[in-house]
């Protein structure tokens, strides 16, 4: 199906998150912050970023303000724990297509997935 970049520095996170994305057919790479994230986007470019929001190295914000900088254009949605409706707004502001609060469910991940691929075109 799509491509996905998923960026957290949690590796249970990772795996549940990645578990539930597969298991939907798509195809998974990881990275366990931002900083990691950018050099994976240099050799493939996803269909879409799924990306936690606090990671040391690189955070959420910081990344979707690399992605600006270098005019990377990649649907990106964010996972975070932090409820703030200040951080959501950053967040949509500086791109992001979406913002999940953790725990996410597989069903709300899915959809989010899929409505960020077809605002994308694919």
């Amino acid at each position: 199906m799509a491509l996905i970049l998923l960026i957290d520095d949690s590796d249970f996170t990772r795996e549940l998150t990645g578990l539930a994305l597969e298991t939907a057919g798509h195809e998974l790479i990881g990275a366990k912050n931002g900083i990691e994230g950018l050099k994976m986007l240099t050799t493939r470019v996803p269909d879409c970023v799924i990306t936690d929001m606090l990671m040391p190295g690189m955070d959420g914000q910081k990344f979707l303000l690399a992605l600006q900088a270098r005019n990377i254009r990649v649907p990106v949605i964010i996972l975070t724990a932090d409820m703030q409706e200040t951080t959501r707004n950053n967040c949509l502001e500086l791109g992001a297509v979406d913002i999940l609060h953790k725990p996410v469910c597989p069903e709300t991940l899915l959809t989010a997935v899929a409505n960020a691929l077809a605002a994308k075109g694919r």
